[in-house]
């Protein structure tokens, strides 16, 4: 069966998933923590600059194995380190076993993504080389510590979900939006939930995109059972941190969409407002 990030437990009859976008997500709220690090593991990288720089070189070496693939391979690739992290401690910062654990992550990303994956991609870069048999053994030791769980519950399966929340009838302002909301997880991988992670996301694209709709936008997820609005707006306090830049929304609204298109997205968004507010904390803390 293909894996999709948006709905990765298609068809499994123990969480119940069906097309209709009500039936299966809470089956993912239900189950999200399960494709998450511990809260331990969070915490020691809070605590300690070695256990992030460990983290960060692990990252770093997964974005240079998978940089001929997407962003999205790269992501799941990284949602299995920490899990495996978390599970296994993190391990001595020696270069070859943070460069076998990343290899062994992307090796298991493509695969769950069907895609080609050859080993001479990056065999010999940065002086190491990994025979085929080690990467599948320490791709067996990482399925073992995450417990065959590979069809990872991200923040783009709850994209959907919050969008229809906000009652958008017109396609090209939803496909927008969602653009922009993933553009903003793909930079924000972080140590909250998936749910708040989509939900901050769109919260933020909604702004930058619709500010004369923000006001509904933020109050349909903030009326939404399953987020936590204080973890939300420490998601958006860690977004910012991370370096959001809003600018980027009119960049991509170029690229992607035709004049008359982008006249539409400017008259909707210009409507009610004279100016472009900006986002304030308690914008998203009193929802």
């Amino acid at each position: 069966m293909e894996f999709d990030l948006e709905n990765p437990l298609t068809n499994f009859d123990d969480f119940h998933v069906s097309s209709s976008v009500p039936t299966f997500i809470p089956s993912f709220f239900l189950v999200e923590s399960d494709h998450m690090p511990t809260e331990t593991y969070i915490k020691t990288l809070e605590a300690s600059d070695l256990a992030t720089s460990i983290r960060r070189e692990a990252i770093c070496s997964i974005s240079q194995f998978s940089r001929k693939f997407s962003s999205f391979l790269s992501y799941l690739a990284v949602n299995y380190l920490d899990r495996f992290l978390s599970s296994q401690g993190l391990p001595q910062p020696e270069t070859w076993v943070l460069r076998l654990v990343a290899i062994s992550c992307v090796s298991l990303a493509a695969k769950m993504n069907k895609l080609e994956f050859e080993l001479t991609h990056f065999q010999g870069d940065g002086g190491y080389m990994f025979e085929a048999q080690t990467i599948k053994r320490m791709e067996y030791v990482i399925l073992g510590a995450l417990k065959w769980r590979m069809r990872s519950i991200t923040p783009f399966s709850f994209i959907s979900f919050f969008i229809s929340l906000f009652k958008l009838k017109d396609p090209p302002l939803m496909d927008v939006l969602k653009a922009r909301a993933v553009e903003i997880i793909l930079e924000a991988q972080n140590e909250f939930k998936p749910s708040i992670i989509a939900a901050t996301a769109l919260v933020c694209a909604s702004h930058e995109l619709f500010p004369s709709q923000f006001p509904s936008f933020r109050k349909a997820i903030s009326y939404c059972p399953y987020v936590n609005k204080e973890n939300m707006l420490n998601c958006y306090n860690s977004i910012i941190d991370m370096g959001w830049r809003s600018n980027k929304a009119e960049d991509m609204v170029s690229q992607q969409f035709s004049s008359s298109e982008r006249d539409m997205l400017k008259r909707r968004k210009t409507n009610d407002y004279g100016k472009k507010h900006t986002v304030h904390l308690s914008q998203v803390q009193h929802c």
